[in-house]
C-alpha cells in the first residue's frame, strides 16, 4: 500500500452486537459519567437494522437520521412490534486509543407494541367498517387526551395520564422509578426536558421530551425530578411542578426548573407538572401584588392608629408628670422662704430682749436710789 493511500485511510477498532429485544417500546441510551470522544468524535455507537429482519417490524428513532447516537448524552426509541427481534449496535473506536467502549443502558418503557391495535388497518376495506371513519371522527377528541406523561409506579407497574393531573397517588406510599413527558398542547415534546435525582447532587443526564427517564422493575425509586421548557416555549410558558414523597414531605409548585426533592432524601411517590402560559401567570401575581399592597396598607393604617393612641398617652403622662414638678418646686419655694424669715424674726426679737436686759442692768443703780427715795418718805410725812 502506497503512503498516499496511507494517508487516505485510517483504519477504526469496530465491535458489532446483536441486541435482542421483546415486543415493545424500549430505550437505549448511554450511561452517565462516560469520557468526552476526541476530536475526531470517537468513540461513537450506531444503532441500525441488522441485515436480515421482517420489514416494518422494527422501528429504530434517533436524533441523527443515520442512527448515529455518538459517545455520550445520547439516545435511541426502539419499537418492537412482533418478539423476539434484533437490533445491530456498532461500536467505533480508534486504535491505540485510551477511551473505553461507550456504555449502554436499556429500558423498556413499554410492553405494548404500538398505541393503535395492529387489526384496525385491516377493518378498512370491509363495507359495515366504512362507516366506521365517520363515527371513529369524534374519535379524535381522545386523541386529544391522548398520554402526554407517563411513569413506572411501584406495585402499580406503568401508568398513564395527561398534564396537569397527578402521576402517582399522594400519600400512597408507593415510588416512582422512573418517568418521560411528551406533551400534546401548548408545547412539543422538543419543548422540554427533564432529569430524575438519583442522590444527594446526583442527577440523571437531561433527557428530551418523550424518552423515559430512570429505571423500570428494579426496585430503584427516584428521589426527586427536575422539568425545565427550552427555546422559544420558555419565554411563552411556565412550567410548575409539585412533588410528594413516600415521608410525607410535599414540596411546590415550583417554576424556577430547579430540582424537587425532600430533604430526607425519600422517594417520590407523586408528581404533578402543569404548563401554564406566562400572561395567565403574571395575573394572578398582579393581584398578589395589589392584595399585599393593601395589606400594607391595611397594617400602616392600624400602625398610625396606635402611634396617635401612644402618643397621646404618653402625652397625658407628661403633662401629669410636667403638673406634679409644678407642684414639687411650688412647695420647696414656699419651704425655703419659710426658712429664710423665720431667722429674721428671731432677730428682730432678740434685740429688745437684750436692750431690756442692760436696762435691767442699768437699773440697778436706781434700785439704791428707790431705797434712798424710800429712805425720803418719812420726810415726807
Amino acid at each position: 500500500m502506497s503512503q498516499a493511500s496511507q494517508q487516505r485511510i485510517t483504519d477504526l477498532k469496530v465491535t458489532g452486537h446483536l441486541m435482542t429485544l421483546q415486543t415493545g417500546l424500549f430505550c437505549i441510551s448511554h450511561a452517565a459519567g462516560q469520557q468526552p470522544p476526541t476530536s475526531a468524535g470517537l468513540p461513537g455507537v450506531r444503532i441500525s437494522l441488522p441485515p436480515v429482519s421482517a420489514p416494518g417490524n422494527v422501528q429504530i428513532v434517533t436524533f441523527e437520521q443515520d442512527g448515529w447516537m455518538g459517545g455520550r448524552n445520547n439516545a435511541a426509541l426502539v419499537r418492537v412490534r412482533r418478539g423476539p427481534a434484533q437490533v445491530m449496535i456498532t461500536i467505533y473506536q480508534e486504535l491505540n486509543t485510551r477511551h473505553d467502549a461507550p456504555r449502554l443502558q436499556v429500558i423498556q418503557l413499554s410492553a405494548e407494541s404500538d398505541p393503535l391495535p395492529v387489526p384496525v388497518p385491516a377493518a378498512v376495506p370491509v363495507a359495515p367498517v366504512a362507516e366506521a371513519p365517520k363515527e371513529t371522527a369524534p374519535a379524535e377528541a381522545p386523541l386529544v387526551q391522548k398520554p402526554e406523561i407517563g411513569a413506572h409506579i411501584q406495585r402499580r407497574g406503568d401508568v398513564t395520564g395527561i398534564l396537569g393531573e397527578w402521576m402517582g397517588v399522594p400519600g400512597s406510599q408507593a415510588w416512582i422509578e422512573g418517568f418521560g413527558i411528551a406533551p400534546v398542547h401548548l408545547i412539543q415534546s422538543d419543548d422540554i426536558e427533564y432529569q430524575a435525582v438519583l442522590g444527594k447532587g446526583w442527577l440523571s443526564p437531561w433527557v428530551e421530551g418523550g424518552q423515559y427517564c430512570g429505571s423500570r422493575g428494579m426496585a430503584l425509586p427516584i428521589l426527586g425530578l427536575c422539568v425545565r421548557l427550552k427555546g422559544a416555549a420558555a419565554k411563552k410558558f411556565i412550567c410548575r411542578v409539585t412533588a410528594s414523597f413516600t415521608d410525607g414531605t410535599k414540596i411546590g409548585p415550583v417554576d424556577n426548573g430547579e430540582p424537587v426533592e425532600a430533604d430526607s432524601l425519600a422517594p417520590l411517590e407523586a408528581f404533578l407538572v402543569e404548563i401554564l402560559p406566562r400572561d395567565a401567570e403574571s395575573k394572578p401575581k398582579r393581584g398578589g401584588r395589589k392584595r399585599k399592597q393593601n395589606a400594607a396598607e391595611d397594617l400602616a393604617a392600624l400602625l398610625e392608629e396606635e402611634i396617635e393612641e401612644l402618643e397621646a398617652e404618653v402625652l397625658e403622662d407628661a403633662a401629669e408628670i410636667l403638673a406634679e414638678e409644678e407642684l414639687e418646686e411650688e412647695i420647696e419655694e414656699d419651704v425655703e422662704e419659710e426658712v429664710v424669715v423665720k431667722p429674721v424674726r428671731r432677730a428682730a426679737k432678740s434685740q429688745p430682749r437684750r436692750a431690756s436686759s442692760a436696762a435691767q442692768k442699768g437699773a440697778k443703780p436706781k434700785a439704791t436710789g428707790r431705797g434712798g427715795a424710800r429712805g425720803r418718805k418719812p420726810s415726807r410725812r
